[in-house]
């Protein structure tokens, strides 16, 4: 599956967008998926980190093609990012890879 898709990166996230394909499915934005493994924290942890996330792609998701299907890999890092700044630093960190796969 990740085969028919693209990966962008940095320092806290990958995200991997593929395209939605085949007529009359409903384009009502790109849709999301989270990936927040056990090396990111406990389960308190890594719930902050997918709530944070959930809510940075709701504010930032907009400018992906409506026809996109999104999953959003949390590296280790992000627990810092998002105990350190929040949903401003979890938004900016999703705002460049979005930023990344909106223009290609």
């Amino acid at each position: 599956m990740y085969r028919q898709g693209r990966s962008y990166g940095n320092r806290y996230l990958v995200l991997h967008a593929f395209p939605r394909g085949g007529p009359g499915e409903l384009r009502d934005g790109p849709r999301l998926g989270l990936s927040v493994s056990r090396r990111v924290g406990g389960a308190v942890q890594r719930n902050l980190v997918k709530r944070l996330l959930r809510e940075a792609f709701s504010l930032e998701g907009t400018s992906l093609p409506a026809d996109l299907d999104v999953v959003v890999v949390a590296r280790p890092e992000a627990l810092e990012l998002a105990e350190r700044e929040g949903l401003a630093g979890m938004r900016s960190a999703l705002a460049e890879v979005v930023g990344k796969a909106a223009a290609t």
